[in-house]
């Protein structure tokens, strides 16, 4: 999945920079009138050292290369059918599946189910609710593992330095349950597998701390429609046939709301008590709007949970509530046909 830059345009130095300069206490006189309290990016920027992200990274290619050990490609070639090998067959036991079964370099579908995919069969009839999360780390070839951890790499480790692990892991985790959540309510054909949920909880996260946060930012408006574009364009790349837009759409829906609540930064005032003096009346840690947003998506990402969860061991189908929502898995054109999908 395609990512953006860095959208979060910070104010230069000489707006905002933590600091004061006094003067020469020393002197009789009238104490020095305060300077203007100024903040820099150090008071954001890379509070903390990435390390997360990168083990999710590991984690996710270490689980990759244990899948394609226990598909073990050259064991079934029955399986194949005639004239399909395996790919890469000087790897061995880690070969790929042909082309014509997994064109994404990985194992087979099989394989994958074993290990712990999204299937609505095994998740709502056989009550393995555990696939719910475990399908996040499962990937179904090369090709979709580096695709997710690229943009995870490029996403994750600059949030992870701003706002620390525990907030980062917990969007990236809940996010990608929330995907898992909802594509079992809409797909009941076929199995999901994939970072992708958890990836547009973090693309939603920060469009939702670029909103509770917004009169921090420079160039507000240039960094909120570029980001905004970037979201679009992936979620336009889920309608394709073969995509689960669903876990896409749970993902960034979940991340929104949480980074309306972990992602809130502290007034500009608070930040810098320590430099007021003495007397100055302190205000709130946070503005009454970041309370309000707080309290809101609090509420509605639990209720969205119980409820979703709810219906999905209920044993409901999401389209005969939304007719119109399996548009956003494929939209049937000329080049191509949603049956089946």
């Amino acid at each position: 999945m395609a990512v953006g830059d860095d959208l979060e345009n910070r104010m230069s130095a000489k707006d905002r920079g933590i600091g004061s300069r006094g003067g020469d206490r020393s002197g009789i006189g009238p104490p020095p009138r305060p300077e203007p309290l100024v903040y820099g990016d150090d008071a954001f920027s890379s509070q903390w050292t990435s390390w997360l992200v990168p083990m999710f990274v590991v984690a996710n290619v270490i689980v990759f290369i244990v899948a394609m050990f226990v598909n073990n490609c050259p064991k079934h070639p029955e399986s194949h059918g005639p004239n399909r090998h395996c790919v890469a067959r000087f790897l061995g036991r880690l070969s790929f599946e042909p082309l014509r079964i997994n064109p994404l370099f990985g194992p087979s579908s099989r394989t994958l189910e074993k290990l712990g995919s999204l299937e609505w069969e095994k998740v709502v009839e056989k009550r393995e609710a555990w696939r719910l999360l475990t399908c996040i780390w499962l990937h179904a070839g090369v090709i979709h593992l580096a695709a997710n951890m690229l943009s995870l790499v490029f996403i994750g480790i600059r949030l992870e330095q701003q706002f620390g692990f525990v907030r980062i892991g917990s969007i990236y985790v809940l996010s990608g349950m929330g995907g898992s959540i909802m594509s079992s309510l809409f797909i009941r054909n076929g199995i999901s597998v994939g970072a992708s949920g958890a990836l547009f909880g973090l693309l939603g996260s920060m469009l939702s701390e670029l909103l509770t946060n917004w009169t921090i930012y420079s160039n507000k408006i240039a960094a909120l429609l570029t980001l905004l574009f970037v979201i679009l364009v992936n979620l336009a790349i889920g309608i394709l046939p073969h995509v689960d837009n669903f876990a896409h759409v749970g993902g960034f829906l979940s991340g929104f709301l949480l980074g309306f609540i972990l992602l809130a930064r502290p007034q500009f005032r608070w930040l810098a008590r320590d430099h007021m003096p003495q007397g100055t009346r302190l205000t709130s840690k946070y503005k009454p709007y970041q309370y309000l947003l707080w309290l809101l998506s609090l509420a509605l990402l639990i209720a969205g949970f119980v409820v979703a969860l709810l219906m999905l061991f209920r044993g409901e189908d999401g389209n005969d509530h939304c007719r119109w929502c399996r548009y956003l898995r494929c939209i049937p054109t000329s080049r191509w046909s949603c049956e089946g999908v």
